[in-house]
């Protein structure tokens, strides 16, 4: 089957993404960005983008592994920083979690894995305080939508340049920008645990995946005339409950309305008011 998602042009959405980072840095008052690495794809993009809109110096990025993170994390998050040509930076929180994982003896592999997302958005919003900077975060579209993703984990952040982009548009772009093949082509993993991998977890390739978002939500179609498409019907519905039972994650919290003027509500302004 053909794929139904589009194929952007790599190099004006690379040129308007690197504006967008520049542009959202100096609408808010900062010329510093942090980005936690992994090792992994969306990470490896989303500092090659920053370091040509903001340039090496302005660019400040942690590698933040747990006990069971791979070598080759750690390899291939090198691998990425020295194409950069930045400084590297590792900060192990395995003492932070096990701390907490000692008090809770039958945390799960799910609340692990929400814990260690949780805590390195701590530390990477901690060391963008001292580099008086703002945290660039590395989710895509595909994520997002499924909702793999950890609320106030990898989710918190002050921009999200490739969060409306799919899995498969990211690595293309990534190809294009040069990333490291070893990078490009290895299974998308949250190195969580040995042999996990993301689409193990989410239970479809994101080659399937992005086509089937991309018709429910782009298209707009209903499940059933995706799976008109040549798509099974309950991979579709399955899809379709990701998307619903994620919502919440993709909002800000709801206020009570109590007074005239209401954040979020009434209280709206750009970025840049103060400027």
């Amino acid at each position: 089957m053909t794929s139904v998602v589009p194929v952007l042009n790599d190099s004006m959405v690379a040129e308007y993404l690197e504006r967008f980072i520049a542009e959202e840095l100096r609408s808010s008052g900062f010329t510093e960005a942090s980005i936690a690495v992994s090792g992994g794809l969306d990470s490896a993009v989303v500092l090659k983008l920053a370091c040509d809109a903001l340039g090496a110096a302005h660019v400040h990025p942690v590698f933040l592994p747990y006990k069971a993170s791979s070598e080759e994390s750690r390899r291939d998050a090198r691998a990425i920083v020295s194409l950069c040509g930045l400084p590297w930076t590792e900060l192990d929180i395995t003492a932070m979690a096990d701390a907490y994982v000692a008090l809770e003896p039958g945390i799960d592999r799910l609340r692990t894995g929400n814990l260690l997302a949780r805590l390195r958005m701590a530390v990477i919003f901690d060391q963008s305080k001292k580099e008086r900077s703002l945290v660039i975060g590395t989710s895509n579209k595909s994520e997002l939508l499924v909702g793999y993703s950890t609320w106030y984990g990898d989710m918190a952040c002050a921009m999200m340049p490739i969060g409306d982009l799919y899995k498969t548009q990211v690595r293309s772009l990534a190809t294009f920008l040069g990333i490291p093949r070893q990078i490009v082509e290895k299974p998308p993993s949250a190195d969580l645990w040995t042999g996990q991998t993301d689409e193990g977890e989410i239970g479809v390739t994101y080659d399937t995946l992005d086509q089937v978002l991309f018709l429910l939500i782009d298209q707009r179609l209903s499940p059933e005339e995706v799976a008109q498409q040549g798509f099974e019907v309950g991979l579709v519905q399955t899809v379709e409950r990701k998307i619903v039972g994620s919502q919440f994650k993709r909002v800000l919290p709801p206020i009570a309305k109590v007074s005239q003027r209401t954040v979020a509500t009434d209280f709206l302004y750009p970025r840049d008011w103060h400027a």
